[in-house]
């Protein structure tokens, strides 16, 4: 499982997904979701505006990803 360190109180779904380089843009989110399964804390969820917050779990791709608070 690899960390997702955040300086905000939450990430959305569609901000994860660029951070993580999944998709380039914005507009790109909604493809994605469309044609890709993403599951937050083991329930199936397509919303771009999810919020995720740390301690969350998000499986993409076949890999999972934990939202954790930089404290720094």
């Amino acid at each position: 499982m690899k960390e997702v360190k955040i300086h905000t109180d939450y990430i959305t779904t569609g901000q994860l997904l660029k951070h993580l380089s999944l998709v380039s843009s914005g507009g790109e989110v909604k493809f994605f979701l469309k044609n890709n399964l993403v599951f937050v804390n083991g329930e199936e969820d397509n919303r771009r505006g999810k919020k995720l917050y740390p301690n969350d779990t998000i499986k993409v791709l076949n890999e999972t990803y934990k939202i954790v608070k930089n404290e720094t």
